[in-house]
């Protein structure tokens, strides 16, 4: 298991793990893995929509990005469930040298520690993301 998972399973079992703060981390993760071309750790920190290969092939020429978390950080709750939406600015640098700037948001879910629940289902887990590319 990668650094960047093992990280998210210890914010997960911590009190806090409910906080949009610990949401937040899991954004940080997700970059730091893709950082370190860990696309399986950044893979996991998804609940998937696409396939492995699919999403490494994404991030192919990227050879590092960053991510600028920006506050409010919001979350609610809905059946069961908590949802966070982390704002963010993005900065990449692709392998042949040029830049790119993204603005936009990360939705994030949680289940809720109710009876029944895994481990698993209540770790925060990104389930969408929307970036626009913004001039630097």
């Amino acid at each position: 298991m990668s650094v960047a998972v093992l990280a998210l399973v210890a914010v997960a079992a911590s009190p806090s793990a409910t906080s949009v703060d610990a949401a937040v981390g899991v954004v940080r993760a997700y970059y730091a893995a893709v950082s370190r071309h860990d696309y399986r750790a950044a893979f996991a920190l998804w609940h998937g929509r696409q396939s492995y290969a699919r999403f490494r092939r994404g991030y192919a020429q990227t050879r590092y990005a960053t991510v600028t978390p920006i506050p409010p950080f919001e979350s609610e709750g809905a059946a069961g469930s908590l949802y966070a939406t982390v704002k963010v600015h993005v900065e990449a640098l692709l392998r042949s040298g040029r830049h790119q700037h993204f603005a936009g948001s990360y939705t994030l879910k949680r289940v809720n520690d109710v009876p029944g629940s895994t481990a698993a289902q209540r770790r925060w887990h990104i389930v969408d993301a929307r970036l626009v590319p913004v001039p630097a």
